[in-house]
């Protein structure tokens, strides 16, 4: 008899379960039933849809599935309606900070809308990025992909079967989330043009990084509007490392000011060129990209031009959300905004 009961109460949208006790398999909503001293139709009501039954009784149900140590069997409760209440959200590097604040951003819309974040990594590979998100997708209502190395038709391919949305990316017929990058870059080069800066260089990301490129876009149109030199210098892991690996090639470049990808690539370059005798900002002046935590606590404190880290989350989040009620829009999200953050690492040519 018990076999029989588990074996329905498994195919239920309102199941709930708890971890295995001690060699005991999982209870019940027939075990809630039986210590609530209520019928187990009352106990899926009250679990699935609170306020169908009386306070008195709901407080029974709650308590007695405290006590059995219960938890929703979020699978079996997607078997009639192919919902799981998650959303996957894909980094390309669970190690870079700057994905601290897109994770809190996501989990905070997430929770708020009773949603759970699924989190992975692609470790900076297209491929790997790929095969998590097609495996993702038999398992979650919708896909973040945070600066994604996919090409935009395997996105949209994505697209075609669960609700996605991109952050760090431009993918027409997609939800794209990015930043207002020529407003930071602007005030970054007007800021440099004032202290007596004429060249600029830029270290450039990952060469199928969509931001790199479109970074680099930005900053060569800025500085053709303020009579400034630019160029770009070869691109490297989006790193502490990678950023330290471009030194040499900085130095050749005779650039007076340099701009990095991001604030990982910047620490990692003063912090080389600093090995050599260079000073910052004496000799050269130094600015990075995502504001992230930490950023500041470098010698001198680094400049920055802030991306809005967790509103992208955030933003992303509530795209797919949308779409998942049927109130979606296939129009673009408005660019959010950047800032530049003056700190120690920039100051007039010497």
């Amino acid at each position: 008899m018990a076999a029989v009961t588990n074996l329905e109460d498994s195919n239920s949208p309102d199941t709930v379960a708890a971890a295995p006790r001690a060699g005991k398999s999982a209870p019940t909503i027939y075990d809630i039933a039986e210590m609530a001293g209520v019928n187990p139709s009352t106990v899926s009501r009250a679990l699935s849809k609170p306020g169908r039954v009386s306070a008195k009784t709901q407080k029974l149900i709650e308590d007695a599935a405290a006590t059995l140590n219960y938890r929703v069997n979020v699978f079996a409760r997607a078997l009639p309606t192919g919902r799981t209440h998650t959303v996957g959200l894909i980094v390309s590097d669970i190690t870079n900070p700057a994905y601290f604040d897109v994770i809190r951003g996501a989990e905070a819309a997430a929770a708020g809308e009773d949603y759970t974040l699924m989190l992975a990594e692609s470790a900076e590979s297209a491929a790997q990025e790929l095969t998590t998100a097609q495996r993702m997708l038999a398992t979650v209502d919708g896909i973040i992909l945070a600066s994604p190395r996919l090409a935009d038709p395997e996105i949209l391919a994505l697209a075609k079967e669960k609700p996605v949305a991109v952050i760090n990316r431009q993918v027409d017929g997609v939800h794209s989330i990015v930043a207002d990058i020529d407003a930071g870059v602007g005030e970054a080069v007007r800021h440099l043009a004032l202290m007596g800066h004429t060249s600029l260089a830029y270290v450039a990301g990952p060469e199928k990084s969509w931001m790199s490129a479109r970074r680099w876009e930005s900053l060569k149109a800025r500085c053709a509007w303020s009579g400034l030199d630019a160029v770009q210098v070869a691109a490297g892991a989006p790193t502490v490392e990678g950023g330290r690996r471009t030194a040499a090639a900085v130095r050749a470049s005779g650039a007076t000011a340099v701009f990095c990808y991001n604030d990982l690539m910047a620490i990692g370059l003063m912090q080389e060129l600093q090995l050599a005798g260079v000073v910052v900002p004496d000799k050269i002046s130094i600015l990075g990209f995502d504001n992230i935590f930490g950023s500041d606590f470098t010698t001198p404190p680094l400049s920055t031009i802030r991306s809005p880290l967790r509103e992208a989350g955030a933003e992303a989040l509530a795209r797919i959300l949308a779409d998942l009620k049927g109130a979606g829009s296939d129009g673009a999200a408005e660019p959010l905004p950047t800032e530049l953050v003056l700190r120690g690492s920039t100051g007039r040519v010497s």
